[in-house]
């Protein structure tokens, strides 16, 4: 069985979760989501994750909107935050594979997600969309709108990658790509 987990980060906490559930999926395959496009997704187990921005899914003005503050602040943005395609626009192109697994997943602020969103309902529907069986949806806190992550939610996303690799079929092990 293989794993790959596509995300989108601006400030690296997404990543960091990214990481954290391929870890707990068995050393899944980590690809940024600008990289996804050039590159060829068979995997038995699709994860896609993103931030939270405006109550949803990222777009293009609410990404560099991001970069732009923080580049005032001075703080830390990810190679390649504002480069494209973005999650929403990789989704809408994604090629329909029905039945094939696949999660969904976000970071958001440590708040109820009636005053946050959840980046995870977009992704989870626009795969559901394009034929996918959304298996498992999940959201990550973050202590601010930059980070950092909340206490413990890395070692929540490993477990949530162990829990992912028992809905796969039985006798199966997660493989990194090459």
């Amino acid at each position: 069985m293989s794993a790959t987990v596509v995300y989108e980060s601006v400030y690296g906490n997404t990543r960091a979760i990214a990481e954290a559930i391929a870890e707990g999926l068995g050393d899944a395959e980590v690809v940024p989501v600008f990289e996804a496009p050039e590159r060829v997704l068979e995997s038995d187990l699709l994860v896609v994750g993103g931030p939270t921005h405006m109550h949803g899914l990222t777009t293009t003005h609410s990404r560099q909107m991001a970069v732009e503050a923080v580049h005032e602040d001075g703080g830390h943005v990810e190679p390649g935050a504002a480069r494209t395609p973005g999650l929403r626009a990789w989704l809408r192109d994604l090629t329909t594979e029905e039945g094939a697994l696949a999660a969904a997943f976000d970071t958001r602020g440590d708040k109820s997600p009636w005053l946050t969103g959840a980046a995870s309902r977009g992704i989870a529907k626009r795969l559901r969309d394009r034929g996918y069986d959304v298996v498992s949806r999940q959201s990550f806190l973050v202590v601010d709108s930059d980070g950092p992550l909340a206490q413990g939610e890395l070692d929540r996303a490993r477990d949530w990658g162990r829990r992912l690799a028992t809905l796969l079929p039985v006798g199966t092990t997660v493989e990194s790509a090459p």
